[in-house]
Formats: structure tokens, sequence, C-alpha cells
């Protein structure tokens, strides 16, 4: 079976992708398992040109086909923010929790009629070689955010954003999965892949 290289460190997106890549027609590896230490910089302006550096970068290290996605949380009040800088937003040195404080503090006051928020994930499939045409793939959740944080489950802003009066991290995997930004982004690219295993 070919292997599909899935271009994150990130532990929550190797399990979240894992799962909803299964019966793609590839062997779905992370760099640690196939002895891969590579770091690419988001230096793009953009999800998609960010998730199109990690694939081709590690779609190159590996010579293998690879799937990079980079994805965000958009504020309407902050007027989309903290967007493609959803990572680094609050600055250096702050966990998933940190940068939830922050984004709570940057609200502090906001009624929940202003609250609107969104997710958005970009999915690239990139394949070694010269020439070779990235696929790209884009989910989209709209959603608005908690006051406070809720639920163990997920990761990154998970606890404050608000679905249907839940939070994304008091859902199960599977009622994630089937509604989140990343999983329509990354169900499309399955079956893409999956065209690509069966020809």
């Amino acid at each position: 079976m070919r292997r599909l290289l899935l271009a994150t460190n990130n532990p929550g997106k190797v399990r979240e992708m894992r799962r909803l890549l299964a019966g793609c027609g590839f062997e779905v590896v992370t760099p640690a398992e196939i002895g891969l230490a590579l770091e690419v910089e988001e230096s793009g302006a953009s999800y998609e040109e960010n998730a199109r550096l990690k694939a081709e970068a590690f779609a190159s290290a590996a010579g293998c086909m690879a799937l990079a996605d980079d994805s965000g949380i958009e504020v309407d009040t902050l007027d989309g923010a903290p967007g493609v800088f959803s990572a680094r937003f609050g600055g250096p040195g702050l966990d998933d929790e940190g940068r939830t404080r922050h984004l709570l503090a940057r609200l502090e006051g906001v009624p929940p009629e202003r609250r609107s928020a969104r997710y958005r994930a970009v999915v690239v499939v990139a394949s070694p070689g010269a020439g070779s045409h990235p696929h790209v793939f884009e989910g989209v959740q709209e959603g608005c955010i908690a006051t406070a944080p809720r639920g163990s489950g997920g990761f990154g802003y998970d606890p404050v954003f608000l679905v249907d009066g839940r939070t994304q991290a008091e859902l199960t995997d599977e009622e994630k999965d089937a509604i989140s930004h990343r999983g329509k982004a990354v169900r499309a690219a399955a079956v893409y892949l999956r065209g690509v295993a069966g020809s």
C-alpha cells in the first residue's frame, strides 16, 4: 500500500486525521514513524499558502505523497482575527490554554450576539517531484465564542468554540468529526485519495 505522510507534528491533528482518513487507500504515517524530523516555517499569508508549504516540503523530504492542513479561528468582532495567526495568537511561548485565555480577554464584555466566529481549515495534498500539482480542499464551521472554557476534549480553541449550545471540547470524537472544519476538508481529501489509490 502506498504511503501518505501527515505533514504535522501536532498529536491532536494526527489523531483526528487518522480517524478521518481511515479507508482512504493509503497507509497513513507520521514524520516520527518514518524517522523524519522536519519543521516548516508557516510564512504564508493564507491558510492555503501555509498548508501548501508544509505539504510540498514533507512530500519532497519523504519521497511520498503528503497531506498538510492549516486552520484557524476567525472572530467577527475582531475583524476575522486571529485567523491565519491562530497558532501564534498572543505571542510566542503560549500553549493552547494560554492562547484561549488571550482570546477570552480580548472579548471581555462583548455580548453573546457579537461573539460569532468560525473555524476554517485548508488541506493540501502534494506529491513529490517537480511539476506535480497540489490538490486543495477547504472546510468551514460556523459557531461563536463562549465566555469561559468548557469540556476536556479536542484541542486548540475547542473549549470556547460553541456549536448549538455545546463547546467543541464537549463533543465526542465522532460528533466533532461529523461537523468540524477539518472533518469536512479531510473527508473531501479522502475522496480524492481513494480515487488515486484505485487508479
